[in-house]
């Protein structure tokens, strides 16, 4: 059965207990972390041991699990300085995932913007910024298989890997089994008018044996993020093509308010189910 979580920062607090306990009570059973919910930048130069044990004690005492921690740095960025920070930051959390509970730490595969890594650059496309990122990628996936951690890869619009075949081309071009893939169908199906049963079909095809978790965000006509079930992403067409395909793992939501919280997980156990 799939588990149903969500993305902590979702809700205030600067304690992994207080997120924790806030998305308990909303209906949720795990989260994808994010160390900005202990009051740290995301990527820290270094963590504390306490506070890992901390994450740890109250993904324990709460019940919620860490289903993924977020390890997201530009990984294509124009300047190779900012590009060995953050691969130096991700060794930093791949260290410490095991000991808070996962094996999953997400990342983003970058864009050639220098200011923003979810925002889309026309260079991109060049081979040079493929080039790039797959020796970016192959030594994150060394560290990866060094400290046996999972990386899990999203395609994303704005990102040099913006489709579920170039998340394919990736897998086929550096073959570490640490390589895993997030499903957003919000994502997937970027245009209005997009066949989202063959998209949905195709990606589920491409990546299923590596899917590893898959996110539940939705968006209007106009492409503006809304809460699941108001928006035109159809779910039950997405979670049938992951079923077909065996996947089991969790499913998180994101992009919403807290107090939309409670309903949207309620929306997406009726939806599973059904």
């Amino acid at each position: 059965m799939n588990r149903i979580g969500i993305f902590a920062k979702t809700f205030p607090g600067q304690t992994a207990s207080s997120v924790l306990t806030a998305a308990r009570d909303a209906g949720y059973g795990c989260v994808q972390f994010n160390l900005s919910c202990c009051g740290l930048p995301s990527m820290p130069d270094s963590l504390p041991a306490e506070l890992v044990a901390d994450i740890a004690a109250a993904s324990a005492n709460t019940g919620v699990t860490i289903a993924a921690l977020s390890g997201t740095y530009n990984m294509i960025h124009p300047d190779p300085m900012v590009r060995a920070q953050g691969l130096a930051r991700l060794r930093v959390l791949l260290s410490h995932a095991r000991a808070m509970g996962t094996s999953l730490v997400t990342l983003c595969t970058g864009t050639r913007d220098p200011d923003d890594q979810w925002r889309a650059h026309p260079e991109n496309e060049a081979p040079e910024a493929w080039a790039d990122l797959l020796v970016e990628m192959e030594q994150a996936a060394a560290m990866a298989e060094e400290l046996g951690v999972d990386l899990g890869i999203e395609p994303e619009p704005a990102n040099v890997v913006g489709s579920a075949a170039r998340a394919a081309r990736l897998l086929r071009e550096i073959p570490s089994p640490r390589l895993r893939i997030i499903l957003d169908p919000a994502n997937l199906a970027a245009g209005t008018n997009a066949d989202q049963d063959r998209i949905f079909e195709s990606a589920a095809d491409f990546l299923h044996e590596r899917i590893a978790l898959a996110h539940a965000k939705d968006r209007d006509a106009a492409g503006e993020v809304v809460p699941p079930g108001q928006g035109i992403i159809d779910f039950p067409r997405f979670f049938a093509h992951l079923t077909r395909v065996g996947f089991r793992g969790p499913v998180i939501t994101h992009g919403i308010a807290p107090e939309d919280a409670p309903q949207v997980a309620r929306f997406v156990a009726q939806t599973l189910g059904s």
